[in-house]
């Protein structure tokens, strides 16, 4: 498992950005917020958010222990990556970490958001006009 495995995964998912934090980490956003963390100096490590059952079953596992500073936001960190998870088991818990983030996202910032908005806007009828005085008399006659 690489670091350019990771990127792969991550950037294949809606509106992710990357940027590299306090000097070593590659981070993968959407809308700002962070869903995975790399560690881009080696022996290369990974974290990433994850519901409270799964936090609970990875950190009873050998090479997966909290997140440092983010443990009690329910993130936990492989301490080399590749040592205690397969691709085949990291990638369903990347996209799970991304879809956690996402749904605690304003529905306006959600990724397709600008898109939707857009849709709706074309698709909008022209409101009734509101019923005034005016014209209740001119209905009655």
């Amino acid at each position: 498992m690489t670091v350019d495995t990771i990127r792969s995964i991550c950037r294949r998912l809606p509106e992710v950005s990357e940027d590299v934090k306090w000097g070593h980490d590659l981070c993968f956003c959407v809308a700002g917020k962070m869903f995975t963390v790399v560690s881009l100096e080696r022996p290369h490590s990974i974290a990433f958010k994850c519901t409270p059952e799964t936090f609970g079953e990875l950190v009873e596992r050998p090479g997966i222990i909290p997140a440092p500073y983010m443990a009690r936001n329910m993130w936990v960190q492989e301490q080399e990556l590749g040592e205690a998870l397969e691709r085949r088991e990291l990638e369903p818990l990347i996209k799970a970490a991304y879809e956690l983030i996402v749904a605690r996202l304003p529905k306006s910032k959600r990724p397709g958001a600008a898109k939707r908005a857009g849709n709706a806007r074309h698709r909008r009828t022209k409101a009734p006009r509101p019923v005034t005085a005016k014209r209740r008399r001119a209905a009655k006659r």
